[in-house]
């Protein structure tokens, strides 16, 4: 299995939401930490506005922060949102499907299950613990700490 760049930066920015709270962050700073696109963060924090994660705020002195509580949010139900699906194989889509061995085949429940215990251990992590590491992580991407400790993250 593999993640989308788009879930990639979708949860980079929700761990530095998260760990900067109440702070905003720009789209620019965030470019500059990771080292990647701007135009790709736009569209992952616009996302993440209109799903009710972060709160966007325009004009000079702007940026996003979270809206919901980090302890509230799982990776798991970021990543459902983000990727498209977990089909492993065409056999997985019942519109893709043009294999012959679909009825007999052993594999498919086994890569089903699979997927599925996949998304449970993400359903299981939360936010708040991926971004746990403040400190750590703040002071790997340069970025400054906040005025007041994520542990005030909105209720």
């Amino acid at each position: 299995m593999k993640l989308t760049s788009y879930s990639n930066y979708t949860i980079r920015a929700l761990m530095i939401a998260a760990i900067r709270f109440p702070a905003l962050t720009t789209i620019g700073e965030l470019a500059e930490a990771f080292a990647i696109s701007k135009p790709h963060l736009v569209k992952c924090v616009h996302q993440l506005g209109v799903w009710g994660y972060v709160e966007t705020v325009r004009g000079h002195g702007g940026g996003f922060r979270l809206a919901r509580p980090a302890h509230a949010i799982s990776i798991g139900e970021i990543i459902r949102r983000t990727e498209e699906g977990f089909d492993l194989t065409e056999c997985f889509r019942a519109e893709t499907n043009a294999c012959p061995l679909t009825a007999r085949c052993r594999l498919r429940p086994a890569l089903q299950r699979a997927a599925a215990a996949f998304l449970d251990t993400l359903d299981a992590i939360t936010l708040d613990e991926v971004a746990g590491n403040a400190d750590d992580l703040l002071q790997a991407l340069g970025l400054a700490a906040p005025a007041r400790r994520r542990h005030e993250l909105p209720a």
